[in-house]
């Protein structure tokens, strides 16, 4: 065999021993899970807005970011609900480049999967005690969810990983909400087929133990645009492709019908700009249509302190080692935006 075992790594309790939360931090956590999980299930009208940068790489910056989104958070919170995102795994299509924060503390060098579990989890814990926030992030991993399972209040699948049956088992275990985005290829069907994997029960192999989920009424999607056999991005938030999830939803065995809409991705054609103009079409169609209204439950935004996108190395503070983002002061005012036209 060509794998080379190099090291064991700690388990999750031993990780979540070593680190744990704070105990007045459970309580913030538990009331922004239920303030989550009510606007997925209907119970509260209020407007998911899922921000930050492409990839968490730098804590100090990301933190630096969390706390501006929580210094503006007053002034919208009875209409949106921020969620940090706090993105510390990075899905490659050609397993080229940075895998986030968990795999490379440091981008300027080598992998280290200890380092990198413990500085995933110290960050995120950070960002709760000095936010105030509860973060989100994707589970590119499914295993690695037990190492977070106790502060993230959002997860979600990438377009990626969505059609992997371990992924969709893995989701129906989490006690949070789980954000199945469209596959690349943009077939909506095999993003429904998902919801109703991860929203039902069942038994399989995790990290060598046999185990059983109840399932997970939390489970929804995320459009985030698709793309052609020419390598061309399709976005799919249009009125029409929303008119034509709520038809599928209606049709699908899955309960909790709701949507976020990535505004970066194919959607934008990683024009990361264009993230202010769909934002706008897409409140305008829930304007126009209380279906839609009912459906559109919050967007998915890639957004840090500097706009655009650096390479690695550069050491701009703030500035993604991604894909590129918008700048902070568009995104201050893209969130009054929002919560003035929810």
């Amino acid at each position: 065999m060509s794998f080379e075992f190099k090291k064991k790594l700690p388990t999750p309790e031993e990780i979540k021993e070593q680190y744990p939360v704070p105990s007045k931090l459970k309580a913030l956590k538990e009331e922004r899970d239920r303030e989550i999980c009510d606007v997925v299930t209907g119970r509260s009208d209020k407007f998911l807005v899922i921000i930050g940068p492409c990839s968490a790489d730098n804590e100090e910056a990301v933190v630096d970011y969390t706390n501006r989104l929580a210094s503006i958070y007053d002034k919208v919170k009875d209409r949106v609900i921020l969620v940090p995102r706090v993105y510390t795994n990075k899905p490659r299509t050609t397993g080229d480049g940075y895998k986030g924060i968990s795999s490379q503390p440091d981008p300027t060098e080598a992998p280290d999967f200890l380092k990198g579990l413990i500085a995933m989890r110290h960050m995120h814990i950070r960002v709760m005690e000095e936010s105030g926030l509860t973060s989100a992030d994707e589970m590119l991993y499914p295993e690695n969810w037990m190492y977070v399972s106790d502060i993230l209040s959002y997860v979600a699948i990438g377009a990626r990983s969505v059609e992997d049956q371990q992924h969709r088992l893995a989701a129906s275990g989490f006690d949070v909400p789980a954000g199945m985005k469209n596959p690349t290829s943009g077939y909506l069907s095999v993003m429904l087929n998902s919801i109703h994997a991860a929203q039902h029960p069942h038994s399989f192999i995790y990290r060598g133990y046999e185990v059983s989920t109840s399932g997970n009424p939390y489970a929804h999607t995320i459009l985030r645009g698709a793309v052609n056999k020419h390598g061309r991005s399709i976005p799919n938030y249009h009125y029409e492709d929303l008119a034509l999830l709520m038809e599928l939803y209606a049709e699908a065995d899955v309960i909790n019908p709701c949507c976020i809409i990535d505004t970066n991705h194919a959607n934008s054609g990683k024009r990361f700009s264009e993230q202010k103009r769909i934002v706008k079409e897409v409140l305008h169609s829930r304007r126009i249509n209380l279906d839609i209204k009912k459906l559109v439950k919050g967007f998915m935004i890639e957004s840090y302190i500097k706009e655009g996108a650096q390479k690695i190395g550069e050491g701009i503070y703030g500035k993604s080692i991604t894909d590129p983002c918008l700048g902070w002061a568009d995104t201050e005012q893209l969130i009054y935006d929002i919560a003035d036209l929810v």
